[in-house]
């Protein structure tokens, strides 16, 4: 697979809850970084257990898909019936038909309130 098609594939795995299928497409000894949270997940065993346990209630849609060489953008919503919506900006770094690293973007929708002085240059989404 290509490395755009190894991204569409993780989110499409991770729609179906296919952990195995997930960890297929990983490296062993991945590292993905959450700036917003500051976290660092270390290795697949790891970035599954992080993904399984969530509380369920969640659907992903992918939104786009943008790749150069081995680094992957995607852009991904996802709505969870307790917790809300977010986007997720994700850049994956795939070497040699695996997901070695990704750093991801996690926000709330709506959780950083445009500020009143932008009010006449913005429009609400």
């Amino acid at each position: 697979m290509t490395p755009t098609e190894i991204v569409t594939a993780l989110w499409d795995r991770m729609q179906a809850r296919d952990w195995a299928g997930v960890g297929a497409l990983l490296a062993e000894d991945v590292v993905v970084e959450w700036p917003v949270s500051a976290e660092r997940i270390v290795g697949r065993d790891n970035y599954l257990r992080v993904n399984a346990e969530y509380p369920e209630g969640w659907s992903i849609r992918l939104l786009r898909i943008v790749a150069d060489g081995d680094t992957v953008v995607s852009e991904v919503e996802v709505e969870h019936e307790a917790m809300g919506t977010h986007r997720v900006a994700s850049f994956w770094t795939v070497w040699d038909g695996r997901i070695v690293a990704g750093r991801e973007y996690w926000s709330e929708v709506g959780a950083d309130p445009s500020p009143a002085w932008r009010a006449d240059f913005v429009q609400p989404m």
